[in-house]
């Protein structure tokens, strides 16, 4: 069975790489995000909506709560599904569906190294709740567009030889 791709669409700066990927690689996509915004957008009037072979597109909007999204691309999961998320702990429960997970400058999570980077986050976060500062992330370049493209292909190649 071939792969889907699952894009953690709450500002993901890389859905329309990826849905390009999708479309090469003839793999079918899904677009999770807040109901409120407008996910649709990103799928063309020529993208087939519905599952066959092959290529197809459709968006699965969810509520506005915290993770809301997470907890829906979580549960449909299957093992060697694609996430593409900013989110570490998404990445992480995705790890553990055996699907692999992708942050959208490129970087594979791998499951050797997934607790350290849950435990940075939670670090991080308890710095900034005693009202300490943590650096942010550097600007979003065009350079992690093209690692994040490179890597996505890659996976996507990966998911394709072992389906």
């Amino acid at each position: 069975m071939k792969p889907t791709i699952y894009i953690d669409a709450d500002a993901c700066p890389v859905t329309s790489e990826t849905m390009a990927v999708a479309r090469r690689s003839s793999i079918p996509v899904v677009i999770a995000g807040n109901s409120t915004q407008n996910l649709a957008r990103h799928i063309r009037r020529s993208d087939p909506r519905e599952p066959r072979d092959g290529f197809w597109a459709s968006t699965l909007p969810v509520g506005v709560g915290a993770d809301a999204a997470d907890f829906a691309i979580v549960q449909e999961l299957q093992p060697g599904d694609i996430v593409v998320t900013q989110d570490i702990g998404l990445a992480a429960m995705a790890l553990g569906r055996k699907a692999a997970a992708i942050g959208v400058r490129g970087r594979i999570y791998e499951l050797a190294t997934i607790d350290s980077d849950l435990q940075m986050r939670h670090l991080e976060a308890n710095v900034r709740r005693r009202g300490g500062r943590t650096k942010g992330p550097a600007p979003f370049e065009n350079d992690d567009r093209e690692r994040f493209t490179d890597n996505l292909q890659r996976l996507v190649e990966q998911a394709l030889r072992t389906d």
